[in-house]
Order: C-alpha cells, then structure tokens, then sequence
C-alpha cells in the first residue's frame, strides 16, 4: 500500500473510533441529550458527527479527495469547537483524553494531508 492510501487509511480508522464514540452517546443517551447543558449548537454539532466521521471515512476509501476534504473539515472544526467550548467553561481540564487525542489527530492530519491528497489511478501516476 502506498502512503497517500496509508494516511487515509489512518485517518478513516480514527474517524471510526469517533464515530462508535458518538453513536455510544446517541445509543445511550437518545438522539436528543443535551449533553449536560451545552448550548444547541454544540449538541447538534456533537450528535451530527454520528453520521459525518463514518461518511468521511467511507469517502477516504472511495472518493478519497472529497473525504480528505471532510475529514480536514471535521477535525479542524472539532478542535476549534471543543477549544471555545473549553475556554468557557468553568472547570477547564486542558489534559482530557479525549480533546488532546482531538489535537494530536489534528496536527497528524495538518502534517500528511498533502500526502493524503495525492491520488493514484490505476496505470498511472500518482495526481498531484
């Protein structure tokens, strides 16, 4: 396997963690929890991504330059979310698990997505 398809390969498994994440809230909690408070925005924000990561990582597989796009698209905007949502809050843990994977998953993306988007069609070489 080549490495544009290894990167996207890793960035589809972990857009699937998210999901089961995701879908785990929404199995647990139902379609509408309120997260414990958060404002609307954040709510539809979180449970909309029960269906954006596993469509982002099908895309990778797929199309994979429109699911490089969405994939760029989820975590830019999921950190930048879950940064603001953050430094609002009272009781700010800047070491929880789940944001700093977000953050690492984000620079690890910013550092291979224009390997990511190189495509190679069969017979020929990659697309820059």
């Amino acid at each position: 396997m080549k490495l544009p398809a290894m990167l996207r390969s890793t960035y589809a498994l972990c857009l699937l963690a998210a999901t089961c994440t995701h879908v785990l809230i929404v199995a647990t909690h139902g379609l509408f929890w309120d997260y414990g408070g958060v404002p609307i925005f954040t709510r539809i924000y979180w449970t909309s991504l029960s269906v954006l990561d596993p469509l982002a990582a099908g895309l990778l597989l797929s199309r994979p330059r429109a699911g490089v796009l969405l994939a760029l698209a989820i975590i830019v905007s999921d950190v930048a979310h879950n940064t603001w949502l953050m430094w609002r809050s009272v009781a700010v843990d800047w070491w929880n698990f789940m944001y700093v994977s977000q953050v690492a998953f984000l620079i690890f993306v910013l550092l291979t997505v224009s390997h990511a988007w190189r495509v190679t069609l069969p017979g020929r070489e990659a697309i820059q």
